[in-house]
């Protein structure tokens, strides 16, 4: 299996403070994974702080 998160910097939030937007996102997704099998097919939309889609995490079969 593989786990991938992809988050778009160039948005409102992460371009005015790039590591704190990010390390907020990966505080929020972290947390929130034990709400998952983190099975192949699992994956959710990435929000910012102002609820702006940004990005993605999944998890993929690794072949």
């Amino acid at each position: 299996m593989r786990f991938l998160l992809e988050v778009t910097m160039d948005g409102e939030a992460l371009a005015k403070d790039p590591a704190g937007e990010l390390g907020r996102i990966l505080r929020y997704w972290g947390g929130n994974l034990r709400h998952y099998a983190l099975e192949p097919g699992d994956g959710s939309a990435i929000h910012d702080s102002g609820y702006r889609e940004v990005g993605r995490w999944s998890v993929e079969d690794a072949s």
